[in-house]
């Protein structure tokens, strides 16, 4: 795994997936989130805030972190309900 050091990319990576959980609580598919990210790290990249080593470090840990289920938690703490709505009634 690649691992970030730089304290500037480790809140940006902190940033980044907090607003995806927060996108998983109310429902946001995977590909919702996979935009999301894109877009976060498209404005990082174009506003130069990290040096590129650090931008290509924290794109690779994105695109694996993103992919595995494991890294967020469903709605009420229940991996089941990880990113679709329960039909109520």
């Amino acid at each position: 795994m690649t691992s970030l050091e730089h304290p500037e990319t480790i809140r940006q990576f902190q940033s980044l997936c907090d607003a995806c959980q927060e996108l998983t609580s109310r429902h946001h598919s995977p590909s919702e989130l996979r935009l999301y990210a894109d877009g976060y790290l498209h404005a990082l990249r174009k506003c130069s805030r990290l040096e590129q080593r650090e931008q290509e470090k924290l794109e690779k840990l994105i695109d694996r972190w993103i992919l595995d289920p494991s890294s967020f938690i469903g709605p009420n703490g229940n991996i089941n309900d990880l990113f679709y709505k329960k039909e109520v009634g």
